[in-house]
């Protein structure tokens, strides 16, 4: 700050200093003018000068360095009061803006709330029909036409499915519930609601749960199996995909292993991205791109580590490592 007020009031600096040395310079060039005295006189006024200018800094500086310090929360009574009339000018024009933003804010927010309200209600509207054409799949006699039914209408819930939790996520914390939760019912779960796909794909599944036992939630832990297990699906055919649980001293893990066409290393560290999906199939249209990410907000809101090995032509491991119950203070529920 100190270098910002210097730098302001170098033209009244120079112009003290110029005007010192021109009496000096007079005094010496005019022989009558005693030359001491009026140096003496110079040396007193340019202390006094410094001092002057410390006075002014810390009076000019003050309003300055609060108005520095404020964070930017639109929150104007937190504003620094004003001294001078030009301090008074730039706070107008401040709080005129900040009040104009915020009230802009308001309402972009109160948009976004209602687009968002209205769009669950219209994810909640299409659940109808969609159980619905379940139930009429699932009387279809032709196995064929079933398969490819379910196949769609599973397509239509995923995508249903993961737009509800993109909307929900922002509030996740809200809806959390710590408890310890079965992993194999949970995990067969998500397996019988991709049995159509994977039948289509000739994909099976092998289950190694030696841990059954986690302290999360169910229902967002329920959805971070069924993105990976998605994910593991869609880019798998005629293999079977491996899940395994386990324990170690302090921790469990569960890991997804398929076979399929792997992940780029040059990929591996963006892949959790939002709107990312790959440099090698960047044409793929099928994918969003929003799948992984949400995956990876909700493991950080459960408290919950993701990694992932892959190599191309291979497969790809996603492993995920549950948090102890100590770890779980801030939103233990149990």
């Amino acid at each position: 700050m100190i270098g910002r007020f210097v730098k302001e009031r170098i033209s009244w600096i120079l112009m003290m200093v110029l005007i010192q040395g021109l009496i000096l310079l007079v005094s010496w060039l005019d022989h009558s003018i005693p030359f001491m005295p009026v140096l003496y006189a110079v040396f007193l006024s340019m202390i006094l000068f410094v001092i002057f200018l410390c006075f002014r800094y810390r009076k000019e500086t003050k309003f300055y360095q609060e108005l520095d310090e404020w964070t930017s929360d639109l929150d104007t009574e937190l504003l620094p009061s004003p001294s001078s009339p030009f301090e008074r000018i730039a706070l107008e024009a401040l709080l005129r803006q900040t009040n104009a933003l915020r009230d802009e804010a308001y309402e972009n927010t109160a948009m976004l709330e209602y687009e968002k309200d209205d769009l669950l209600a219209w994810i909640h509207e299409v659940k109808t029909p969609l159980t619905a054409m379940k139930l009429i799949i699932d009387r279809t006699e032709d196995e064929e036409m079933k398969a490819q039914l379910m196949y769609e209408w599973l397509r239509i819930h995923l995508l249903l499915d993961t737009q509800l939790h993109q909307k929900r996520m922002p509030f996740m914390h809200n809806d959390l519930l710590i408890e310890k939760v079965s992993l194999k019912p949970l995990i067969v779960q998500e397996i019988k609601m991709l049995q159509s796909w994977c039948l289509q794909k000739g994909i099976g599944f092998e289950l190694e749960l030696e841990a059954d036992t986690v302290l999360t939630d169910g229902k967002w832990t329920a959805f971070i199996i069924r993105q990976l297990l998605t994910n593991a699906v869609k880019y798998s055919e005629h293999d079977d995909i491996l899940l395994k649980s386990y324990k170690d001293d302090y921790h469990t893990y569960v890991q997804i292993t398929d076979h399929g066409r792997g992940i780029d290393s040059k990929d591996l560290s963006r892949i959790f991205d939002k709107g990312f999906t790959s440099t090698t199939a960047h044409d793929d249209r099928s994918s969003s791109g929003m799948g992984l990410y949400l995956t990876k907000q909700a493991a950080i809101a459960l408290h919950i580590k993701i990694s992932v090995e892959s190599t191309v032509g291979e497969g790809t491991t996603f492993t995920l490592l549950f948090p102890k119950r100590n770890e779980f203070e801030s939103v233990i529920s149990v």
